[in-house]
């Protein structure tokens, strides 16, 4: 087929592929090789599927309370700077004792819960009425993550873990992608270190924990302040609460929004 062009008859589709095959582009390129089959293959640790963060979560906040723990995340996953998936559950109920709270990239996050859930399917078959618990699944998680750093095919991850433990008292922690681990009583990830925690800080009552009421009440301040500051961040999130009575995940809440002060913003 040719086409008319300043009065030239030209092929249609010249210098196009041939149809299932690669584009020749000017400038020296090569045509794209299929790699060898021994580099496609599995190695001694698997296939590693990706070196960079694809779909990833924002901020995750944890807080103790003089009864349990408090573990909150909005509902947004980023596809690079797209906003693409709007309604995500980031914060897990693992057990009656563990709450999960996952930030970095989602399909690690898929990828750990999956394994954990194994773990207590196995704890549930052997029937010895031994539960695993928040320290416990803390600590595994550091040498979980520390092995797959040092074989350089790390799962890009950073989460809160919380819950209660057998003599009903509240732990609060947080595992890196490194296996790098710390407790405190207010915990958190992402632009949440940066934000929320200093939030809570100087909230802390002298000499006690916070109350349930209190932790609710900074939960709900502080992903206010995270959704009009991190431009990750959705105004949708969810709440996991842990209690010796068990844990449970609650919401989705919604920030009460309030652009008032939009207008006094100048220099942008």
């Amino acid at each position: 087929m040719l086409n008319n062009y300043n009065g030239l008859a030209q092929p249609f589709w010249q210098n196009g592929p041939a149809p299932g095959q690669f584009y020749h582009f000017t400038g020296g390129q090569q045509q794209i090789q299929n790699l060898p089959r021994e580099l496609t293959t599995a190695g001694p640790y698997g296939t590693q599927r990706n070196t960079a963060r694809i779909t990833t979560g924002s901020s995750v906040l944890g807080i103790r309370f003089d009864g349990g723990v408090m573990i909150a995340a909005d509902t947004m996953v980023s596809y690079g700077s797209l906003s693409r998936y709007q309604s995500i559950d980031r914060v897990f109920k693992i057990n009656e004792k563990i709450l999960l709270g996952g930030g970095d990239d989602f399909a690690d996050i898929q990828s750990i819960k999956r394994t954990i859930d194994q773990k207590m399917i196995a704890d549930q078959c052997r029937a010895d009425e031994i539960e695993m618990k928040p320290t416990e699944l803390a600590m595994w998680l550091t040498r979980v993550l520390y092995n797959r750093r040092t074989r350089m095919n790390p799962l890009f991850i950073d989460v809160v873990v919380g819950g209660v433990n057998a003599e009903g008292k509240p732990f609060l922690g947080n595992v890196d992608l490194r296996g790098r681990f710390y407790e405190d009583f207010v915990v958190a990830t992402g632009f949440a270190r940066h934000l929320a925690i200093p939030l809570v800080r100087e909230s802390k009552p002298a000499g006690r924990e916070f109350t349930a009421e209190e932790a609710s009440n900074l939960i709900r301040k502080c992903m206010e302040v995270l959704y009009y500051r991190d431009t990750r961040n959705t105004s949708k999130y969810t709440v996991g609460v842990c209690t010796p009575s068990g844990s449970v995940v609650e919401g989705p809440y919604k920030v009460d929004e309030n652009w008032s002060f939009a207008s006094t913003i100048k220099g942008y």
